[in-house]
């Protein structure tokens, strides 16, 4: 039985990033060249003639190993990890979808014609033409060279039974030559350092930190998921973060209301793509911390080299690791191409992320603020609160002299404005714990906040 996809969205419109084409034919390839050569990737169906009329296509599943195969055989740098085949349902017929993300190696060119005009295509419109001789030169100069896959691992006494376990799973058995397939090999042979990440024994660890409070201050849990193939630590965070991410009851006079703190959905997603695009040439893993509040999830490497934030939210593709792209697939770890951010972003706003040079972090806060339960392992209650929690008490203390917003995020060093104005200083000033030095003016610049001294001190 086939596994379509059905497509519910305006037609389809050839363009930039978008190529039709009524049947498979001798210019795919060049195509492909072109969209991994472009800024921002493509999308190629077969199936959808001119006018953007879905046809009838024949044999599916050999088109889509035939298509793979051509893929992967014709053209160079490798393609592994950068491309998608998938069978989609659109105006009622079968197509076939190729997603084609932007590569890291480019140029990228048909093996048969070489690194030339004639090998190696760019997206002019909505048309494949050829690369000047000039671009070609000056891409081929600035071409990524301190990928994981270039990198030569500093032990070559790897096992992979871990590996081939997850494979098996999938009944994808792997090979004497699994390691050459799947470009865990340098061009010399020997591993690289992606094969040391997939090993059953690395030096990699993926910490998940546990916090009492808002901030840093009070660690009350730390877990390393590591040391062991980069699938099996994916799983285990994975499964710890299910764990933390709590089902919370509110229950009214007629019904009782159960949520999340966490879209299970984007905190999947989440997780997945910042294991698997993590900057590993810099041997930083990726980090989780849950906060009372919140799960930060920051890893290692900014927006690649020449995409904006518009297009990272736009799902446009570019794998920071593409074998271990290809391995996260392989055993249903990753789904499609440029999926991820799409279905973060619809739960989570694109607010909830930071970018800098070294480092991108995701917020994602939690439907309610945690209690603590300190006489216990730390573990949260599920109660939502406004009480004044060990945070609470540190900025009434404070504020005893009148602070800004700024100064007192400053002292609990907390980043996120919205989520220490919900939950500390709105239920402070509804408690009268706090109060504004403008209560008629709360949006002045001016405004300060000052601890409310008790009023019975000086009674008998």
């Amino acid at each position: 039985m086939l596994n379509t996809i059905n497509v519910n969205q305006p037609p389809l419109v050839e363009g930039q990033r978008v190529e039709f084409k009524r049947q498979l034919t001798d210019g795919l390839e060049k195509e492909v060249v072109a969209f991994l050569n472009a800024h921002d990737g493509g999308l190629i169906y077969i199936g959808i003639d001119d006018v953007g009329q879905a046809l009838s296509v024949d044999k599916l599943d050999q088109l889509q190993l035939q298509i793979k195969d051509r893929i992967k055989q014709n053209i160079s740098p490798s393609t592994m990890g950068l491309f998608d085949v998938l069978i989609e349902r659109y105006q009622d017929k079968n197509i076939i979808k190729i997603v084609v993300a932007r590569g890291s190696e480019q140029p990228y060119y048909l093996r048969k014609a070489g690194m030339s005009p004639k090998g190696c295509f760019i997206r002019i419109g909505s048309a494949a033409e050829p690369m000047p001789q000039r671009m070609i030169e000056t891409l081929f100069a600035t071409r990524t060279r301190n990928s994981i896959g270039n990198m030569r691992s500093r032990n070559q006494d790897l096992h992979f039974e871990q590996l081939k376990i997850y494979y098996q799973e999938r009944d994808l058995p792997l090979n004497e030559q699994f390691a050459r397939n799947l470009e865990l090999l340098t061009a010399e042979g020997d591993f690289n350092y992606a094969a040391y990440l997939l090993a059953d024994n690395n030096g990699m660890s993926i910490k998940v930190a546990k916090y009492a409070g808002l901030d840093r201050i009070n660690l009350i849990e730390n877990e390393e998921y590591g040391y062991c193939c980069l699938i099996k630590a994916t799983k285990a965070v994975l499964e710890k973060l299910k764990v933390e991410n709590k089902t919370l009851a509110t229950i009214t006079d007629s019904t009782r209301n159960e949520t999340k703190l966490l879209n299970p959905i984007a905190l999947r997603e989440a997780v997945i793509n910042a294991i698997i695009h993590n900057a590993y040439s810099r041997e930083v893993p990726p980090k989780f911390e849950l906060f009372a509040d919140r799960l930060e999830i920051t890893s290692a490497g900014g927006l690649p080299q020449g995409f904006s934030q518009d297009e990272f939210f736009m799902g446009y593709s570019v794998p920071q690791n593409k074998e271990l792209m290809r391995v996260f697939r392989d055993v249903d770890l990753v789904e499609q191409l440029g999926s991820g951010i799409p279905r973060i972003l619809q739960s989570y706003s694109k607010d909830a992320f930071y970018f800098t040079d070294n480092f991108t972090r995701l917020v994602l806060p939690f439907s309610q603020v945690l209690v603590m339960n300190d006489q216990t392992t730390g573990q949260a209650t599920g109660q939502a609160t406004g009480q004044a929690t060990g945070q609470a008490e540190t900025l009434l203390l404070y504020c005893v002299e009148p602070r800004t917003t700024k100064e007192m995020m400053a002292h609990l060093d907390v980043s996120h404005r919205e989520h220490f104005r919900d939950s500390l200083l709105i239920p402070l000033l509804d408690s009268g714990q706090l109060e504004m030095t403008l209560p008629d003016k709360p949006r002045s610049p001016k405004q300060r906040y000052v601890t409310v001294k008790p009023t019975d001190d000086n009674h008998d």
